[in-house]
């Protein structure tokens, strides 16, 4: 079992390994530990705290993983294979769900929902070089790996989902997503997007915090990374509240769901015919009553010889589907690129 992440969990720069001393898996957050560790949780427990009935993985729901020593990672250099095998959504199927969705938000189900895909790979060769190559290829402030053994999880997420500190709590919810800065600041339709994912962030943390205190700190901030431009912004709050109850009363992200989230959540189970597993969950340390929390983006799930890379897009009333999907395909290219195809033992890039 191996344990890598980004020193910018704990405050840190560069890339870490932690020794793991002992690795524990639930089904609900009612098992969950009250003890300092890396947690790694997984979408399927929106069934959970939304109180709905979705489709779930065959994974836990709970990874709990005890750590030890922590000594910087310097990476490491190895081959590997991937070999695109498919896709749950095609991009016509996608485009045609955008129109769904549309259909939806003009009847007024939903106002806004996240639509994902998830891409499928046969893997050969060492997990650890491609994790390391994502991370240099676009590094991220909530990059990690897990190896639990019977299965592995990559992830290169930017998005902070809930860090707490003492009393104070703060949430960096990303919504707009574009390889040009002008267009991304003077796009319109992504901060319509961007502004309803942060009002259901403050409606969130309002469950939790102490009256008067959920403020918004920033608005429509945009942050370079080497293949994309991403908006985010930040909603603070001050809560005594403890972990468990703070994870039933915001869990899952609302940047992954949509608005109203119950529904959108209903709406994104008839339409996705994948389960998310840890995509679009959460993962992140825990000290004590602190912790530090990103979504799960940008992530992979995979075992000996498979792996899967999930990408998503927001729709909002005037999504064009096209779009949406070359956002969803813009959102890949970090993980897996011409370059990699061609030196780090890549097949051909996937024609989508």
């Amino acid at each position: 079992m191996k344990l890598i992440l980004s020193g910018l969990f704990c405050g840190q720069r560069g890339l870490w390994e932690l020794d793991v001393l002992d690795v524990h898996f639930f089904d609900s957050l009612k098992d969950l530990p009250d003890e300092d560790g890396f947690f790694v949780l997984s979408y399927d427990l929106s069934s959970e705290t939304l109180g709905l009935r979705l489709k779930s993985s065959s994974l836990p729901a709970i990874v709990f993983v005890k750590v030890g020593q922590v000594k910087r990672w310097m990476g490491t250099e190895g081959s590997y294979k991937l070999r695109f095998v498919g896709s749950s959504l095609s991009r016509e199927e996608y485009m045609h769900r955008v129109l769904l969705i549309k259909k939806h938000i003009e009847d007024g189900t939903v106002y806004q929902l996240n639509l994902t895909n998830r891409f499928d790979f046969e893997f050969e060769g060492s997990i650890l070089s491609l994790f390391w190559d994502y991370y240099r290829r676009q590094p991220t402030p909530y990059s990690f790996f897990l190896d639990c053994e019977d299965f592995f999880v990559v992830s290169g997420s930017m998005e902070l989902f809930l860090r707490k500190r003492f009393e104070k709590i703060v949430s960096r919810p990303i919504k707009g997503t574009s390889k040009d800065l002008r267009s991304l600041l003077e796009s319109e339709k992504d901060k319509a997007e961007n502004l309803m994912i942060t009002d259901m962030m403050r409606n969130d943390l309002g469950r939790i915090a102490k009256p008067g205190s959920v403020k918004v700190k920033r608005l429509f901030r945009v942050q370079r990374y080497t293949t994309l431009f991403q908006m985010y912004s930040e909603v603070q709050a001050e809560t005594k509240a403890c972990f468990k109850d703070i994870l039933m009363a915001t869990f899952p992200p609302a940047s992954v769901t949509g608005a109203p989230k119950v529904k959108a959540a209903e709406v994104i189970d008839t339409l996705e015919p994948h389960p998310r597993g840890y995509y679009c969950g959460c993962a992140g340390f825990k000290k004590g009553q602190d912790f530090t929390l990103c979504v799960l983006i940008r992530t992979a799930i995979g075992d000996k010889d498979r792996i899967s890379y999930y990408a998503g897009a927001g729709i909002v009333a005037d999504s064009d589907p096209q779009k949406e999907w070359q956002e969803v395909i813009l959102k890949t290219k970090a993980f897996y690129s011409e370059q990699a195809s061609t030196t780090r033992g890549y097949t051909l890039q996937p024609q989508f």
